[in-house]
């Protein structure tokens, strides 16, 4: 589909791409036996999802070619592979509910989880290999640099697990390469697809991480803060695993020594669920702590404006895609 006229917007068509990406993940390569293996496949990937990194690759495409279908395919690939991360971090994390669903691993067991999940993984290079020939080579080396990344990313998320103290920096430093250099590499791999130079690529990768760490934070805040009902995950969830997360860390850090004694007790001691995030939920608002995470969640947004700002393509484009990652800052979901 070519949108290159300036009276059309990929933003305004966001649904019918997403409707678009789920027809082809519905209709994918995923009906094999043993449907053992297969079913669960399905199953996660028909319990929704915003479907970002898909359309953050149709969206670097279209900065620089104005046009979307070339990256549709390799895009699905990146939303395979953040599956299978989901299917694995859940079953690290015990979780019990994705999207508001039971977890794989909980409707059906951790081996199946597994093995499920190393599938969609394998599957994801199908996906991201179609792509012209001369591209194969950058985007299988990209990809896999971004792999390694997430799975850092998530080694350190565990660590922390095991440690009183993370500092704000270190936390940064996590969730960029476990979350945001996944929203970064989808953006770049769009921009190759779309024939950009190496400057724009390099910019545009940037913005997107800046996006990503963005996008962590306000996940942090919703899971205290949010409605249930909209977030589809269960509220004050990382507060019962004393996830440290930033508002965690932040409230560590302002509060007094009472208080702080207060928190240690509230996380180490025999609280219900219910009574541990009452609390801990309290002293974040005494301390301000959502405030402070939306500033800066607006500061990485102003960061990633002045990437975005250096990159060479047409401006109603770069407008389009400015305003879309303003919706995913300020989602409710």
């Amino acid at each position: 589909m070519n949108v290159d006229d300036t009276t059309q917007s990929l933003n305004k068509d966001v649904q019918k791409h997403i409707d678009r990406i789920n027809e082809l993940i519905t209709n994918g390569d995923f009906q094999d036996s043993p449907d053992t293996l297969y079913e669960p496949i399905r199953y996660i990937l028909n319990t929704g999802g915003k479907r970002l990194r898909p359309l953050l690759t149709l969206f670097g495409c279209y900065l620089f070619s104005g046009e979307t279908e070339n990256a549709l395919m390799p895009g699905i690939g990146i939303e395979l592979f953040h599956n299978f991360t989901l299917i694995h971090d859940d079953i690290m994390d015990n979780a019990p509910l994705r999207r508001g669903q039971e977890t794989v691993h909980r409707k059906w067991n951790q081996n199946v989880a597994i093995l499920s999940g190393d599938t969609i993984l394998f599957k994801a290079y199908h996906y991201l290999m179609q792509v012209n020939e001369p591209l194969i080579k950058d985007v299988i080396m990209l990809f896999n640099e971004c792999a390694i990344d997430v799975c850092e990313g998530q080694q350190f998320d565990m660590d922390f697990e095991n440690r009183e103290r993370v500092s704000e920096e270190e936390y940064l430093k996590m969730i960029r390469l476990k979350t945001a250099a996944v929203l970064g590499f989808s953006l770049q791999l769009g921009a190759l697809i779309g024939g950009a130079n190496v400057e724009n690529t390099e910019a545009l990768k940037n913005f997107g991480i800046n996006i990503g760490l963005g996008f962590q934070l306000k996940d942090d805040l919703l899971d205290v803060f949010g409605d249930f009902g909209k977030f589809g995950k269960q509220v004050g969830g990382d507060i019962i695993a004393n996830k440290k997360t930033y508002l965690l860390i932040k409230a560590m850090e302002l509060a007094n020594a009472e208080q702080n004694k207060k928190l240690q007790g509230w996380l180490h001691g025999d609280l219900s669920n219910e009574e541990k995030v009452k609390r801990v939920t309290q002293l974040y608002k005494e301390l301000h702590i959502r405030q402070l995470t939306e500033q800066k969640i607006s500061e990485f947004f102003e960061i990633a404006l002045t990437y975005l700002n250096k990159i060479d393509c047409p401006e109603h484009r770069k407008e389009e895609l400015a305003d879309f990652s303003s919706s995913l800052i300020e989602r409710e979901n």
